[in-house]
């Protein structure tokens, strides 16, 4: 259970690191637009996201393994 958080926590770091090191300009915008996004809209694609990947986790622990 451990090693499974420290895999998906690294694999987190691994993509994130990626956005800095190849796109850091496009990351500026990034933060820009999302500053200039209501705060209901950020809080609606945080919940997006946070759906989408307990859906992937669900997926790969019990549908596909």
């Amino acid at each position: 259970m451990i090693a499974d958080i420290l895999t998906g926590l690294g694999l987190v770091a691994v993509l994130e690191g990626l956005v800095f090191a190849l796109a850091p300009l496009r990351f500026d915008q990034l933060l820009e637009l999302l500053s200039r996004m209501p705060v209901e809209t950020r809080r609606m694609i945080g919940l997006l996201a946070v759906s989408i990947g307990v859906l992937m986790v669900w997926l790969a622990r019990f549908v596909i393994s």
